[in-house]
């Protein structure tokens, strides 16, 4: 469920209506619902009530890289989340926002020495580590600064798991974790090494699943990692399980499961494992929260079918460029007829395209459109290709909104290159 709904033929969010929002702000612009964050925060906690997982209850960290928003990683942080990050950066705005370090997870397969002892020096809660080499560098990070690294190792446990190739992690032949097979012998070195505390074992195979196969594949694999580490003598508190449920963008297909449906797995799967789960969820809590803002610059006609030519474009969101993504394009104000047509954005390349044969609202020049399910990596992704300013980004709460990200001034692009002292003189 999502806060974007029609009132008396206008598309609102929450108790604002789009055309105010794009009136005093412009177009293209990001919109965020406060109300749909918690709503899904609370439905995913509902759902992973049933599992074991110790008197703290289940760790459940946002993935910052699907919405990075000082105010949005607030509102997480409100609701008691913690914060998977994957980068010095991502770190000091989960920071900002008021997570707590304790309940902040360093993942990924490139942190380098530096961001090491930042994440150290703040005191984040795990390292989820992708490689011995990388333990062997926080080791030596850790014991120069004379601080206990908690750490896991994320395994890689061969599973397909059935998504986009670009988002699946867990095949053996993609970059991310510890093969499975090799994992027992990884964490007896793990152990020996100083400044470690091996504390987890940890799992991610990939983004935006719409099957619990591949899935429940995986933890049993971790189940039965566990009892062999325990055997060897490691002490496992953590298991972290990831994220990757998907959301629904395109309302012809079937529904992906739902947290609940997630949960009783989990629950069933992990039953007797005694450690504390965690979970890494990002575009099952932001995805539907949040919807780009357009404004239609002209209709184009065209060979087969029209081209309606916007203000948004691939730079503002990059997911249908990138991943032949589906998202749903609905009219603002939609006067109730349909047709169809090509969707695209004014950037010089044919790439620069969200819909081919699109059967849609009919829009006309300086008409609004939505594009829904945009929360989670839209505004994360953008970019300032064609020397387009990065978009701005609202965050709504009933009848309040307000900027959380402003527009970049275009000089501010500009004013950020220098000029060698060769040029200086001519441009003057």
């Amino acid at each position: 469920m999502n806060h974007f709904e029609y009132r008396d033929g206008v598309m609102h969010v929450e108790d604002v209506a789009l055309p105010d929002i794009a009136a005093a702000i412009g177009t293209p612009v990001y919109v965020y619902s406060t109300a749909t964050i918690e709503r899904h925060i609370a439905v995913l906690r509902d759902g992973l009530a049933g599992v074991e997982s110790g008197p703290a209850g289940p760790w459940i960290a946002f993935a910052v890289k699907a919405n990075p928003n000082r105010a949005v990683l607030a509102t997480m942080a409100r609701a008691g989340l913690g914060a998977d990050v994957v980068s010095a950066g991502e770190l000091l705005r989960a920071l900002a926002a008021g997570v707590p370090a304790d309940k902040i997870v360093f993942s990924g397969v490139g942190k380098t020495a530096d961001e090491m002892a930042l994440a150290l020096e703040r005191g984040v809660g795990q390292f989820n580590l992708e490689s011995e080499q990388e333990a062997v560098t926080l080791s030596q990070v850790a014991t120069r600064l004379a601080i206990a690294a908690r750490v896991a190792y994320r395994i890689n446990p061969d599973v397909d798991a059935g998504t986009h190739a670009k988002i699946s992690t867990g095949r053996s032949d993609n970059k991310f974790g510890i093969p499975y097979d090799t994992a027992a012998a990884a964490y007896a070195r793990l152990a020996a090494l100083p400044g470690i505390d091996v504390q987890g074992v940890a799992v991610h195979i990939g983004s935006q699943l719409t099957d619990l196969a591949p899935l429940e594949a995986a933890f049993v694999r971790i189940g039965g990692l566990i009892a062999d580490l325990r055997a060897a003598g490691h002490v496992i508190r953590t298991a972290d399980l990831g994220g990757g449920l998907g959301v629904p963008y395109d309302p012809s297909k079937p529904l992906p499961p739902n947290p609940a449906d997630y949960g009783a797995m989990v629950a069933r799967v992990t039953r007797g494992w005694d450690v504390r789960l965690m979970f890494e969820p990002g575009r099952l809590i932001v995805g539907n929260a949040g919807i780009l803002l357009s404004t239609v610059v002209r209709v184009k006609e065209g060979a087969a079918h029209p081209w309606v030519i916007l203000d948004a474009a691939m730079n503002d969101l990059l997911r249908p460029s990138l991943y032949d993504a589906w998202h749903d394009i609905r009219a603002v104000r939609p006067d109730g007829a349909r047709f169809v047509a090509n969707v695209v954005g004014p950037v010089c390349e044919s790439g620069d395209t969200f819909a081919t044969g699109r059967t849609m609202d009919r829009v006309a020049e300086g008409d609004l459109v939505a594009f829904m399910t945009a929360g989670a990596y839209g505004a994360t992704m953008a970019s300032t290709y064609n020397s387009r300013a990065l978009t701005p980004e609202i965050l709504v709460t009933g009848e309040e909104w307000a900027i959380v990200r402003a527009r970049q001034p275009i000089e501010s692009l500009i004013a950020a290159d220098a000029l060698p002292p060769w040029l200086q003189e001519e441009i003057a």
